[in-house]
């Protein structure tokens, strides 16, 4: 019996004969991959966004501005949601996921109660901006900008966890 000699590129072992028992990746893994991606990026810019409020509460705090607890609670929520998110990120644990989605949901949620508590909701409303000062312009829009921001995260954790999920067989 004479051995084939094997063709230049392929491996040692194969003729490329064998193609159609090898298998076959689901492409709901590399959807995964994608997503951890792109969850990724989104932390990142949650971490931004938290850091520029900290940034501000500790410059309302250097004015002598009395301490809103509200803006620290949401200072802390988003800097733990941000530490599960990127854990579970990494690890590709749906549990810890589902918690950082929804403690950063609760650390939007202080903030944008932080702006309706104020009066700056009230100058914003009446269009009363000539009274605006620019740390509150700032944090307005760091907060406008941190419930689009939180939009997106709920919609790429979503499909980052359906996709993690097994598939559903058919009964």
């Amino acid at each position: 019996m004479q051995q084939r000699r094997p063709a230049a590129g392929r491996p040692s072992g194969t003729d490329g004969s064998d193609f159609s028992y090898r298998m076959v990746v689901d492409s709901r893994y590399q959807r995964v991959a994608d997503g951890r991606s792109r969850l990724g990026r989104l932390i990142l810019v949650q971490a931004l966004h938290q850091v520029a409020g900290g940034a501000l509460l500790l410059l309302a705090l250097a004015k002598g501005v009395e301490m809103n607890k509200f803006a620290v609670m949401s200072v802390a929520a988003g800097l733990l949601a941000i530490l599960l998110g990127e854990i579970g990120r990494r690890r590709t644990i749906a549990v810890l996921l589902r918690l950082y989605t929804s403690l950063s949901s609760i650390a939007v949620a202080f903030s944008v109660t932080c702006i309706i508590r104020s009066e700056l909701l009230f100058k914003i409303t009446k269009q009363n901006t000539s009274s605006l000062t620019s740390h509150e312009l700032l944090e307005a829009v760091r907060v406008a900008l941190g419930v689009l921001l939180q939009l997106v995260v709920i919609a790429t954790t979503s499909r980052l966890l359906q996709n993690m999920s097994p598939p559903r067989r058919a009964s």
